[in-house]
This record gives C-alpha cells, sequence and structure tokens, in this order.
C-alpha cells in the first residue's frame, strides 16, 4: 500500500511525524479517510475515533477538536486532543463520566453546565471505547 507523510500536532507538542498508508478522523460532517494521492483539502474536526495505519498496523486514538488538512499529499491533522488509545487513562474517563452525569441529573444545572457536561460526557466515552480498541 503507498504511504504519505503525516504529521500530528497537539498544544501539547508532536504527536507523530512519519509515513503512514492510511488515516481515519471524525470531522464535524463525518468519518474522512485518507490515502496516499488524495486531493488537497481542509476540515474540521468533530469527536471521535481516529485510525492511523502504518507498516499494515493500526492505532487508535481519541481525536477532539481541531482541523485536519491535505496540501501537495502531505497531511498535518492539528487536534485540540489526542490521545493514543495506549495512553488513556481509563479511570480519569470513567471519573469525568461520573461527573458529568451528576450535572446532567441535577434539575437545577443551568444550560450553560449542561452544554458543558454533554460535552464531557461525550469525550470521556470517546476515550473508553478507543482505550477498548487497544
Amino acid at each position: 500500500m503507498n504511504s504519505f507523510p503525516l504529521k500530528i500536532v497537539t498544544p501539547d507538542g508532536l504527536q507523530y511525524d512519519g509515513m503512514a498508508e492510511e488515516l481515519i478522523v471524525r470531522t464535524t460532517t463525518g468519518d474522512l479517510g485518507i490515502l496516499a494521492g488524495h486531493i488537497s483539502c481542509v476540515a474540521p474536526l468533530g469527536m471521535g475515533r481516529a485510525t492511523v495505519l502504518v507498516d499494515g498496523k493500526k492505532r487508535y486514538a481519541a481525536c477532539i477538536g481541531g482541523m485536519v488538512s491535505v496540501v501537495k499529499g502531505a497531511v498535518t491533522l492539528v487536534p485540540t486532543t489526542f490521545e493514543w488509545a495506549d495512553k488513556i487513562d481509563v479511570e480519569r474517563a470513567v471519573r469525568s463520566e461520573k461527573r458529568a452525569q451528576e450535572i446532567i441529573k441535577d434539575k437545577s444545572s443551568s444550560d450553560t453546565d449542561l452544554r458543558l457536561a454533554e460535552a464531557r460526557l461525550k469525550r470521556a466515552l470517546i476515550r473508553k471505547s478507543v482505550a477498548q480498541n487497544m
């Protein structure tokens, strides 16, 4: 399978810089699969699992927010948060899920608190799901 240069950069630093055969990420409008020779494009990222195929092996990560770009065959992924499956703290995700559910159940929670809790819950569920796919 042909490969392409892939760079994954977050606010925390460089997460990956090398060749890849495939990248699948969740954009705000659905999943986007990238192979060698993909047309140039830019897309905003949503919340979901990223799949990176390197040397025939798949690696998974929780990928949240940011953007992906393909320019002249080179792919740059700039997510707000990117956690490889084997680095996800599942216990922390479970605690975050429980806190979010408590806020959602609380009848006195403001609309802002509810929106933030719903986003927290979704991030926690994504992290847990990705960690199970190691």
